[in-house]
């Protein structure tokens, strides 16, 4: 090997160490740079009623059924919140306000919230919708309704105008 190939080789050595430094601060910078932004995700992103801290109106229940929110926990009369995707809790109906509450069936209205990586979109989005409790039986001790039919009242998140979610 002359000198020239090893003058080159280290050349070569010194151009790729120099690429992998420059390449990890830029990535490193993105990853800081995206770390607020990853913060304020998790503020906005929808909450359970058990985590808003968000109860029912306190009306008294004359043994009505409620809501376990993802099956758990125990029902909750007229819930201003019901998470509908509890795997990443990534779609949550909102704001319900409850029109008729019985101890067979109940219809309110309110908003779904989207995630925008639930929804394949850039941005969260809010859609308004109908909400129909119904299926109420004794489960783990309790009165829960055990279904949940979701009719949106315009454009809807998965492209279909009612949707069905299993409570129990």
């Amino acid at each position: 090997m002359t000198d020239r190939e090893g003058s080159r080789w280290r050349r070569g050595r010194t151009a790729l160490a120099a690429f992998v430094v420059v390449t990890a601060l830029a990535a490193g910078g993105v990853w800081f740079s995206q770390a607020s932004e990853r913060a304020s995700a998790v503020d906005a992103a929808p909450k359970t009623s058990a985590v808003q801290d968000v109860k029912s109106d306190g009306q008294p229940t004359a043994g009505l059924p409620g809501v376990r929110d993802c099956g758990i926990g125990e029902p909750e009369i007229k819930p201003r919140v019901i998470t509908l995707t509890c795997a990443d809790a990534g779609m949550v109906a909102t704001a319900i306000t409850w029109d008729r509450y019985d101890s067979e069936e109940a219809e309110g209205k309110g908003v779904v919230q989207v995630e925008k990586t639930a929804a394949g979109v850039g941005t969260d989005a809010g859609y308004r919708a109908t909400f129909r409790l119904y299926g109420a039986k004794e489960v783990d001790g309790a009165r829960a309704f055990t279904g949940l039919e979701v009719t949106y009242d315009g454009s809807t998140p998965l492209g279909d105008t009612t949707e069905m979610y299993n409570l129990a």
